[in-house]
């Protein structure tokens, strides 16, 4: 069978929504990267479970196109898989940092895999963050302080800790060092970058060049949990409310004007239902202003059978956003993949639900949504099979526009997070993956495409005189 049939096929066979649009879109490439090299970030030293600070793994929790082939990746808290202290969850001092990656998008015409293009990962700078104001670090380990020893006076670097907090504030406190990474997004300028955190759950802005944390958002204190612990089952045990531990601010969009970015949880709020559950928030924050609006988001497969977790979000334009969902279950921990899709909803017009509480409440006012790509049958349409679909599939970007048998097609990129195991419990290869797919504007169901578009200094300019006017 033509693998693009077979794609046809497994995705209307998959769900009975959007048929119409979903089964178009294509594969186009596939690449990868070894998860055992090392980083640009200098970090030689061993972590606390023996494993080297500058460890290239799981660098697709998050993922944003910064023109051309240029695209940013991003790890989250680092590896955590050996264990050497349950106290902390097994949690290391790495240091949150994103990479700057070359992702070469190649023509290759007749090639073996039967796509149109390879693509070519290539790793250019590594980035390390940090705070010019001292932070909190904790230190509950004997023997095994939290502090960075890369800090120095006006740089106080962030760790994948989980006892670095005070533990008389609450999650939100942005002076706490520990930071679980998961969104990564590129502002209109490109000189700086948003990031999402699980911990706070935060909302960081960083210079691109440096790392410098340069600006904190104030999210609404109903995401955060009151009591804060160095284990996720103690934090869970310890909070009627707030976020789930480690189930923070999972998914990050932006609009493409570069004015609001789109803040995703992972799991509902404890209060409206918690892990498992089907109401999520998603949290819209006006860049200037950083003023918030809060939209429900059903976890619910179209069938009703289940509610699965929220990976990344990524915005078609200002009002209509992609969801990625998924289960835990293909390569990484030797299982068969299931459900990995992307949804579309749109929020325009629906209901803001920051004054609501609990699953019911906020279920009433979660807007529709249509299933855009089964990535599970794509992959398998195209002979994957189940135990080979990355288990964690979290980063999403849209790259540039190729042509395809002809047509100029958008891109879409899809990354995952190998959890910084280069090879898998049972022995199998688990590197870093990113598949493209292609669409066109009739594949989007009468939804707009926009792709975000860098900022030039004359644009800036019109931007500045245009705010002046308002």
């Amino acid at each position: 069978m033509n693998w693009r049939k077979g794609l046809f096929a497994a995705a209307c066979v998959a769900s009975a929504l959007a048929c119409t649009t979903a089964q178009a879109i294509d594969l186009i490439a596939i690449g990868t990267l070894p998860g055992n090299g090392a980083d640009h970030s200098g970090q030689s030293q061993l972590l606390e479970n023996g494993v080297r600070a500058d460890l290239l793994g799981g660098i697709g929790s998050g993922l944003a196109w910064a023109g051309g082939s240029t695209f940013l990746a991003l790890p989250d808290r680092g590896p955590n898989a050996v264990a050497w202290n349950a106290t902390v969850d097994n949690t290391t001092s790495y240091i949150p940092r994103f990479h700057t990656l070359h992702l070469h998008l190649k023509r290759q015409p007749d090639s073996a895999s039967g796509l149109p293009f390879t693509l070519q990962p290539v790793l250019a700078q590594t980035t390390l963050l940090y705070s010019r104001e001292r932070l909190h670090y904790g230190g509950v380990v004997a023997g095994f302080g939290a502090t960075p020893a890369s800090n120095t006076r006006g740089h106080y670097y962030f760790s994948g800790r989980s006892d670095n907090f005070e533990a008389s504030t609450p999650s939100s406190d942005a002076l706490d060092a520990r930071l679980d990474t998961e969104g990564i997004r590129l502002s209109r300028d490109g000189k700086s970058v948003f990031i999402s955190d699980e911990y706070g759950p935060y909302l960081y802005q960083f210079d691109r060049r440096t790392g410098e944390r340069l600006r904190v958002f104030t999210l609404p204190a109903i995401l955060a949990a009151s009591h804060k612990a160095a284990t996720g089952a103690t934090e869970i045990s310890g909070n009627t409310t707030g976020r789930v531990a480690n189930k923070g601010m999972e998914g990050l969009a932006i609009s493409p004007d570069g004015r609001t970015l789109f803040g995703f949880m992972q799991s509902p709020l404890i209060q409206d239902g918690g892990d498992g559950g089907r109401a999520n928030r998603i949290v819209a924050v006006d860049i200037k202003t950083g003023a918030t609006t809060q939209y429900a988001y059903d976890n619910y497969l179209a069938d009703k059978s289940k509610a699965y977790n929220s990976s990344e979000l990524l915005a078609l334009n200002d009002h209509e956003l992609l969801v990625l969902e998924r289960d835990g279950k293909g390569l990484g921990d030797d299982s068969n993949a299931d459900v990995k899709r992307i949804y579309k909803i749109d929020i325009q017009g629906a209901a803001d639900v920051s004054g609501l509480t609990g699953q019911a409440a906020l279920l009433q006012k979660a807007p529709a949504k249509t299933l855009f790509l089964d990535i599970a049958a794509a992959l398998k349409a195209h002979g994957l099979t189940a135990a080979q679909i990355p288990a964690k599939l979290e980063g999403m970007a849209f790259g540039e526009d190729v042509f395809v048998d002809g047509v100029v097609k958008h891109t879409l990129y899809v990354a995952n997070d190998n959890d910084f195991l280069a090879t898998t419990p049972g022995g199998l290869a688990n590197p870093n993956h990113w598949f493209v797919f292609a669409f066109t504007d009739a594949d989007l169901g009468g939804s707009r495409f926009v792709n975000q578009r860098l900022q030039s200094d004359q644009d800036r300019r019109g931007d500045d005189e245009d705010d002046d006017r308002q």
